[in-house]
């Protein structure tokens, strides 16, 4: 009986040990890799995260006429907004084409081009303005296609003021749906590994139709904001920073766009970048 209980005893310690090995071992491999819950999520995105693919032969060696685009959405206090200034002096503005520029401008938007090796720049600007990435979203378009960038949801119907192209203030009244930003790229006759590319914000039809016919009846209940348009010439690494040139409340387009009216007010921004053109 006591050579048992000796045995049981070892036996018992063995496992004991066993055990808290496999478990310091666990703690250590979780530890060691846990983000840190305080640090930016985007902190991390750096030039190679948003480089462009040199990648354009789909599987089976059949060659799609596409642009591939990344937008990153930022978030900044809005007691920060001052940091877009210097934003703004990085970037570029003669690449782009505006609509109408006094009232793309008198909405309060603001747009620059730039490239990839640009970007460490805004990167360190935004993160030293407590900017934070909320969103990625892929694009993935044909030659004369548009998609729609969801911006914002509108519960209910309400007027949203703009400024028109003629300069005046008008009001419209939309929703029920989505406020959007719709992107068009166009595939330049003759030129390889460059589009052309037309942004303009957008309140499609809440509701959309598979059918060609009824669909194309549907879009004449949609409703353009021109005056806030713009279009350039992208390859592969380029980019386009939108945000907003001061914060403005939410019943207007600038307002929807850009700000966040919660507790803590701040403003977002999108970086829209060119990432792959298969051609």
């Amino acid at each position: 009986m006591l050579i048992d209980a000796i045995f049981n005893n070892q036996l018992f310690m063995t496992r004991l040990f066993q055990i808290t090995v496999l478990s310091c071992a666990g703690l250590l491999l979780t530890g060691c890799n846990s983000p840190d819950k305080n640090e930016p999520i985007w902190r991390h995105v750096k030039i190679g995260d948003i480089a462009p693919s040199h990648t354009n032969e789909q599987p089976g060696g059949q060659l799609l006429e596409t642009i591939n685009f990344g937008v990153y959405i930022f978030e900044i206090p809005a007691e920060n907004i001052s940091a877009l200034d210097g934003v703004r002096q990085i970037l570029y503005t003669k690449p782009l084409k505006f609509n109408d520029y006094e009232s793309f401008s008198a909405n309060s938007f603001s747009a620059g081009f730039g490239q990839i090796q640009m970007w460490n720049k805004i990167r360190n600007l935004l993160l030293a303005a407590g900017g934070k990435k909320v969103k990625t979203v892929s694009l993935l378009l044909s030659g004369g296609q548009a998609d729609d960038l969801l911006i914002a949801r509108l519960y209910k119907e309400q007027t949203i003021f703009y400024v028109s192209t003629d300069g005046s203030m008008e009001g419209v009244t939309i929703g029920p749906g989505e406020l959007a930003l719709r992107i068009k790229a166009e595939k330049i006759p003759g030129s390889r590994g460059v589009y052309n590319v037309n942004a303009q914000p957008v309140f499609p039809s809440p509701t959309r139709s598979a059918i060609p016919q009824l669909a194309a009846r549907e879009k004449s209940g949609e409703f353009l904001f021109t005056s806030a348009g713009f279009g350039l010439k992208m390859s592969p690494g380029d980019f386009v920073f939108l945000g907003p040139v001061k914060y403005t409340d939410q019943i207007t387009l600038a307002g929807l766009f850009f700000s966040k009216d919660e507790r803590k007010p701040a403003i977002r921004t999108y970086l829209i970048v060119c990432t792959r053109i298969n051609d």
